[in-house]
């Protein structure tokens, strides 16, 4: 841009700056960001209620709003589509829920994302615990590039489980010492899912990150929680 910018250029911020045309305003007692108002050079332009929570998406959402208007579509119009948009998968995705545990899927694979996400969903559950599992997958991640970011971006979640692949380029140790007790590293999926299951109780929100299919971490989790909320049949040990 300092080179020299030949086309329009339009600024967008999650709250009201004066150099963004476009911002978003928290709605009052809504922190999940599942509501917030539209600005557009600091003039209220609607209210966006959707089932989407977390600032990035209130992100996403100001830019497309910014780039449906700047093709002619209005305002109230691209407030309506923002409305009606279900979300994608793989983001905050409810995947299951057995005996009030949820269980999440997310393709967060990066610390930003990472924090972000896991700050998404504390606004939505509040104090609830949140156990937070990670899979070091995307390339960055299995040459240890954000290994002093790691654990600063998990470190908003009550429990952390960090899987340490055999082939894992660095060491998870470092990781692990600075969140404490509250972290566990595993390098079985078997093993990672009845771990997860032993740990989570009533009223848990488990959070499983990765940008591939964790070894199927999702349902071996819920199966493992299945199991051991099943009644106890005649002769079966719990």
């Amino acid at each position: 841009l300092q080179m020299g910018c030949w086309t329009p250029l339009e600024g967008f911020a999650r709250e009201p700056r004066t150099e963004a045309l476009w911002s978003a305003r928290a709605v009052h007692g809504v922190q999940d960001f599942s509501r917030f108002e539209i600005l557009e050079g600091g003039r209220p332009r609607g209210t966006v209620q959707w089932s989407l929570i977390g600032a990035h998406n209130v992100e996403n959402a100001l830019a497309a709003i910014a780039a449906a208007r700047h093709v002619g579509v209005e305002v109230r119009q691209a407030l309506d589509a923002l409305q009606a948009f279900q979300g994608i998968a793989r983001r905050l995705q409810l995947y299951g829920e057995v005996n009030r545990i949820r269980v999440y899927d997310d393709f967060a694979h990066h610390p930003t994302a990472i924090t972000t996400t896991i700050d998404g969903l504390r606004r939505r559950v509040g104090a609830a615990r949140i156990i937070a599992v990670l899979e070091p997958r995307s390339h960055t991640m299995r040459m240890g590039v954000h290994r002093l970011t790691l654990a600063p971006a998990l470190a908003a979640a009550d429990q952390v489980w960090l899987y340490t692949a055999a082939d894992l380029g660095w060491d998870t140790g470092g990781v692990l010492a600075a969140l404490g007790e509250r972290a566990h590293g595993s390098g079985d999926i078997d093993t990672l899912a009845r771990d997860l299951a032993r740990a989570a109780r009533p009223g848990d929100h488990v959070l499983i990150m990765s940008n591939g299919g964790f070894g199927g971490l999702h349902g071996k989790l819920l199966a493992e929680l299945e199991r051991a909320a099943a009644p106890a049949g005649p002769g079966r040990r719990r």
